[in-house]
């Protein structure tokens, strides 16, 4: 049986290392605290079970670790309760990655000039295009459905494409040019 001076000897002595790997971990000094005090009682009360003294600075890791891995899963828990709550009182919380309406407008246009531009293919071109680039079917696919060969299929593709873009660069101007650029 460990005595109360003895604890606290072994506890001074890893108290430190611990607190580091906490802060870490939890990600916060009021959270590495907790979990630091929680182990440390937690090893007081189990310090019969431990067998080497040695080992004890790890052994206070290992019990700090699933504490604060639990305190983690508690807290992801009720911030999921939470927004569980407000959604279900018409609360609809912002998302980080939302759109500004300006972004929406303007992805909305641009689909627009997209499909317009498509539209605008001879019905032959759009056929291949729409099946090889927008249904994503392979070539072979493609020139079966459409009853043709593969090399008339890929000219085909290669023409609508060539012609898209030059729709395109009509309508967005130097912005699809740059774009293209960049990549």
């Amino acid at each position: 049986m460990t005595t109360p001076s003895e604890f606290e000897g072994l506890a001074t002595e890893s108290r430190d290392h611990v607190y580091r790997q906490m802060l870490r971990l939890c990600g916060n000094r009021e959270d590495a605290e907790d979990v630091l005090t929680d182990a440390l009682l937690a090893a007081y009360r189990g310090m019969d079970t431990l067998r080497e003294r040695a080992a004890f600075g790890a052994w206070l890791a290992q019990i700090a670790r699933r504490l604060c891995f639990h305190l983690r899963s508690q807290q992801r828990i009720h911030e999921a309760l939470s927004l569980d709550q407000l959604q279900a009182e018409g609360f609809e919380p912002e998302r980080a990655d939302a759109e500004s309406p300006e972004d929406q407008l303007l992805a909305n246009e641009m689909r627009a000039a997209v499909r317009s531009a498509i539209d605008a293919l001879p019905a032959d071109l759009r056929d291949v295009y729409t099946l090889r680039d927008l249904d994503e079917q392979s070539g072979d696919e493609v020139a079966a459905t459409l009853g043709i060969t593969v090399a008339a299929m890929k000219s085909r593709l290669h023409r609508a494409r060539k012609q898209l873009r030059t729709q395109l660069d009509g309508v967005f101007g130097s912005a699809v040019v740059l774009e293209r650029k960049q990549r």
